[in-house]
């Protein structure tokens, strides 16, 4: 059985407890080296054979879980975040479904929610930003033109970038390009969730000067749109005491409840 495990998106207490359990049962765990906190690996049980999937190809991958599982064991494929971003874990189950091998997904904690938590941000404020645009600028891994950067930014909503922080330069342009004004708020947050940790609030005009800066060419989260700024949004339907759910009844603040 091989399982893949959302890592979290750095701290070690922010894996599931699901992901943790997979962890200690696992007698074998493929981790992104890279990426994934060691402080993951402390509580493996005795005989865990560990290894770090930066230094093995795909093929390689498959080979070591294929052994284990002929000896019906489990192994642990720890992916940083959460695996359906950015994870390659398709290819993975593909190759797993060839083999007959059962697998399983736990979902972790992305540096999406990692980051927001550290900027204070909702990405979906109202009156601002209803949606949130996930993406990432071409590199040696293409992006379709139909998705590319400018294309996105024509809609002006809240965009998470990821995979990006060497490109500030072509990314701004991009950004400004696509319809963004330069005074757009942005953010940069470098390992969030880890122990070293680093923010920059800057605007989209800045954004490369701001990485410069700071240092960050690497391991970082760009997040630009209005909702960045917290600032001239509605105030939510939802506990809005006009607003009727399926809960409560709407009513007037000044209106007399003995009515």
């Amino acid at each position: 059985m091989v399982y893949f495990v959302g890592a979290g998106s750095g701290a070690a207490d922010l894996i599931t407890v699901r992901g943790a359990r997979l962890l200690e049962e696992a007698d074998q765990i493929i981790y992104a080296g890279s990426l994934v906190n060691p402080e993951l690996l402390k509580d493996k049980k005795p005989g865990c054979v560990i290894r770090d999937s930066a230094v093995m190809t795909l093929e390689e991958v498959m080979e070591q879980v294929l052994a284990v599982e002929g000896r019906g064991g489990m192994t642990v494929r720890l992916h940083t975040g959460d695996p359906s971003i950015y994870g390659a874990v398709r290819e993975q189950m593909d190759r797993l479904e060839e083999l007959g091998i059962p697998f399983e997904v736990c979902p972790g904690v992305s540096s999406l929610s990692g980051a927001a938590a550290a900027l204070n941000l909702e990405y979906t404020l109202p009156g601002v930003s209803q949606s949130l645009i996930i993406t990432r600028m071409a590199g040696r891994t293409p992006v379709p033109e139909r998705e590319s950067i400018a294309s996105f930014a024509a809609h002006g909503a809240s965009m998470a970038i990821f995979l990006s922080a060497g490109m500030t330069d072509r990314l701004e342009k991009e950004l400004l390009r696509g319809g963004y004004e330069a005074d757009t708020p942005a953010a940069i947050v470098y390992k969030a969730t880890w122990p070293d940790e680093k923010k920059a609030v800057c605007t989209i005009g800045t954004l490369a000067e701001t990485a410069r800066r700071e240092g960050i060419h690497k391991t970082a989260l760009i997040v630009v749109g209005e909702a960045v700024a917290h600032s001239a949004y509605e105030r939510s339907k939802l506990y809005d005491p006009l607003f009727t759910t399926g809960f409560r009844t709407g009513r007037d603040v000044d209106e007399d409840p003995s009515d």
